[in-house]
């Protein structure tokens, strides 16, 4: 580090606040220890995680008050002992779960994976977890064949609009929900949209797929997933990733999720060849770090070189200065947008 402290700009959620009562901080951030990197954000970003946080209903809801940020991508400006491969002056990308929303942090490098030159921070950061979710749920919570189909719920957001492309890359024909509005947008990315809130939605779905799907990905819950079981085939597979439905509900945060285990369970006890299952991003880190850090890297390093060779198209919403983050998040909550609402760093 340089003799002249470094002073980091935080941005804290100091409680169950509206957007408006976010906070900014500076401070000095300590110099990396072993095994830490201090990273400058060039880019980070509003993801629904973040908004759960900020009504308390997250579930591995951390203690207030803390710095959002899920994840993030950055270029290495001081490195600690231990640090391995990693390079001053590298562009890395971090899973943080929180931390993020900040002009510099502290990171663990064994957390960082390289993003290649050619793409671009923003571009990066808008396939970062959304990226690794959607290739996990597609390549290792399924095994589907090409010529299969699958329905994907919010096929217009972060995650939604990842998977779609990545399902038709793998020769899979979509069918994805959206509101009128971003029908176009689903429809350029491959998919056949349809409306969501459409009270006859599964009715429409079953009329493009009179034989049932081979995979439904639904972050919705609650009570409509039992729809998304009936639209499957025998063979076919649900994979439930949310519970969006219940953002709102009064009561512990963990109760909804909790729920949706208990249903999937007992659908999976059933004699009619289908399977259902939680995805869960955090899977197996706590017992089996290692190889849940390999995994991560070895799926990420795939979607950025997607990126990379022009097959995956990022879907960024909008762009906003780490200054503008209450409007970047009261966007984000808004449901009005297709993709991801980035945050971009002050580049020095």
């Amino acid at each position: 580090m340089n003799a002249t402290a470094l002073l980091a700009t935080e941005v804290v959620l100091p409680g169950l606040v509206e957007p408006t009562g976010l906070q900014v901080r500076t401070r000095e951030l300590p110099a990396p220890g072993a095994g830490q990197v201090v990273l400058r954000m060039e880019a980070t970003g509003v993801s629904f995680a973040e908004q759960q946080m900020r009504r308390g209903k997250y579930y591995d809801q951390p203690a207030f008050p803390f710095v959002p940020g899920y994840d993030v991508v950055g270029t290495v400006t001081a490195v600690g002992p231990g640090t391995g491969s990693v390079v001053v002056g590298g562009r890395y990308a971090a899973v943080t779960k929180t931390g993020g929303w900040a002009s510099d942090l502290l990171v663990d490098a064994v957390d960082l994976v390289a993003v290649p030159d050619e793409v671009d921070a923003a571009d990066a950061e808008s396939v970062l977890v959304n990226g690794i979710t959607a290739w996990q749920m597609l390549h290792r919570s399924t095994s589907l064949a090409a010529g299969s189909t699958v329905v994907v719920l919010g096929a217009n957001g972060g995650v939604g609009s990842t998977l779609v492309q990545l399902a038709r890359h793998a020769g899979l024909t979509v069918i994805g929900t959206a509101a009128p509005r971003h029908h176009d947008a689903v429809r350029a990315l491959g998919a056949i949209p349809v409306d969501y809130r459409d009270p006859q939605l599964y009715d429409r779905i079953r009329a493009l797929a009179p034989d049932g799907v081979d995979a439904v990905f639904d972050h919705v819950g609650g009570p409509a997933l039992a729809q998304s079981w009936s639209i499957l085939r025998r063979g076919g597979t649900l994979v439930s990733y949310g519970s969006a439905a219940t953002k709102d509900d009064a009561g512990r945060s963990q109760l909804p999720v909790l729920k949706l285990f208990v249903r999937l369970t007992l659908w999976n006890l059933l004699p009619n060849g289908r399977r259902a299952g939680f995805y869960n991003f955090w899977a197996g880190k706590r017992f089996h770090a290692a190889a849940f850090r390999a995994r991560l890297r070895e799926d990420l390093t795939h979607v950025l070189q997607l990126v990379a060779d022009g097959v995956l198209v990022p879907q960024i919403a909008a762009r906003f200065p780490l200054a503008d983050i209450t409007a970047a998040l009261e966007l984000a909550e808004s449901r009005t947008v297709a993709g991801k609402v980035v945050i971009l760093g002050d580049v020095r």
